[in-house]
């Protein structure tokens, strides 16, 4: 059960590494993403993988397919177990993720990690995805992408909870729905603008809850981590 939930790491090493030790009996993923990969590249991979944890290397490519297809090798390569694409960067750069991913592992004598399409960021509401020149919905543009995400053959897909049981009734039971965006009763959104409680995320299908300042800005990281694996259990 501990394997649904990621902690979203975006704090200095040092200080990311400390909190995942005292969470990870509760929490079975470490997410990498992109300022901890900027600034330490394939050693933070690394250090959260020898601490014994899944790594969530969410680093969103979004390029031609070829240059997708070399740096999803590399990542496969280092052993993580999920690595985000932008679903809207195309079909052929998904099979590209994918088949590139799936062979950097396979040379390196690991297991493929999961590719996750990212579909409308969380960050995101209607206003913001209109501004970018798309006319339809939040919900139709998530349900677009995780179509062509589903043909491309990704492994999973990267929604708010407010989508994941529409999105599961197009793409069926064997995808990974990840939800990022998930905030505690009451709390503040932070940046976010599509969010929802860790106990409807599961309610509405979700696999993988990414979650960050619940967890590593409680005064007690490991308890709060106790009280959300709990309460999805």
């Amino acid at each position: 059960m501990k394997n649904r939930l990621a902690l979203a790491a975006d704090l200095p090493l040092p200080e990311a590494l400390a909190i995942y030790a005292k969470v990870a009996p509760f929490v079975g993923v470490a997410k990498v993403g992109l300022s901890l990969f900027v600034e330490h590249g394939p050693a933070a991979v690394k250090a959260f993988v020898d601490q014994g944890a899944r790594v969530f290397l969410d680093l969103k490519l979004h390029d031609i397919p070829n240059t997708v297809e070399l740096a999803a090798a590399r990542a496969g390569a280092l052993g993580a177990a999920y690595l985000t694409v932008h679903a809207s960067g195309g079909k052929a750069m998904l099979e590209a993720a994918v088949r590139g991913s799936a062979e950097g592992a396979a040379k390196a004598g690991k297991s493929a990690p999961v590719i996750l399409a990212v579909t409308v960021l969380t960050s995101m509401d209607q206003a913001a995805l209109a501004a970018t020149g798309v006319e339809v919905s939040v919900e139709a543009q998530v349900g677009r992408l995780a179509a062509l995400a589903a043909l491309a053959g990704a492994g999973g897909l990267v929604c708010s909870v407010r989508e994941v049981g529409a999105v599961r009734m197009i793409v069926g039971p064997s995808m990974v729905l990840c939800t990022p965006g998930i905030r505690l009763a009451g709390a503040a959104q932070d940046d976010q603008a599509r969010v929802d409680t860790p106990e409807a995320a599961v309610r509405a299908g979700s696999n993988l809850l990414v979650i960050g300042r619940p967890i590593y800005e409680a005064a007690d990281p490991a308890k709060a981590a106790e009280a959300i694996l709990a309460s999805i259990s």
